[in-house]
């Protein structure tokens, strides 16, 4: 199957490897995600929902078993969908401290990373709107920025594609996206 094939007007984009989508909390990593993923008609997974789904509530699990039990979790849910010879092509979304795991950093290697980048003015709202998530309890705006500048280094290198959500719609950011998957899927696959 080809990467990338010709169409009428524009490339058609069909992807060979996981697209794996990180960044800070609420810039829209499950939203995004699960419209390119519809919009590529592959599977969408999110990690938050899988771990949800299997052990409870997150905000519980934080307050029963700790934070870092909560990141091995996350890790095993990663290592679910990309840890094969050949991860099935997916869309994955990961939690904005997933990328913190070393593991998880190295699975990412067999995936298109995309970081979803976002001001604090983007996001504001729905930090403030959403209570579920813990490690922004205390001062949210403030707690998302100081999570947002020291992990921003490390997404930043895991990175094959950096997208700014910050001034477009979810149809126009899956289309840029398809746009910049397919551009990166040249540079990897030159003869397809």
């Amino acid at each position: 199957m080809n990467a990338v094939t010709e169409g009428a007007d524009t490339p058609h984009y069909r992807p060979v490897r996981p697209i794996v989508m990180i960044g800070p909390m609420a810039v829209g990593k499950s939203v995004i995600g699960s419209e390119l993923a519809r919009a590529l008609g592959i599977e969408f997974i999110d990690t938050d929902q899988r771990i949800v789904a299997k052990h409870g509530a997150i905000p519980r699990i934080f307050s029963a078993r700790g934070e870092h039990h909560f990141r091995q979790l996350e890790a095993r849910a990663v290592a679910q969908v990309l840890d094969a010879e050949k991860p099935k092509t997916v869309v994955l979304s990961l939690g904005g401290g997933a990328v913190l795991d070393s593991g998880t950093q190295q699975l990412m290697a067999k995936a298109t990373v995309v970081f979803l980048r976002a001001t604090v003015d983007t996001v504001r709202e729905r930090i403030l709107r959403n209570t579920g998530r813990p490690l922004l309890a205390a001062d949210p705006v403030e707690t998302w920025s100081r999570l947002a500048a020291a992990r921003g280094p490390v997404y930043a290198r895991l990175a094959d594609i950096t997208i700014d959500v910050s001034n477009s719609s979810v149809p126009e950011l899956v289309t840029e996206l398809i746009d910049l998957l397919a551009e990166e899927s040249r540079k990897e696959y030159p003869s397809q």
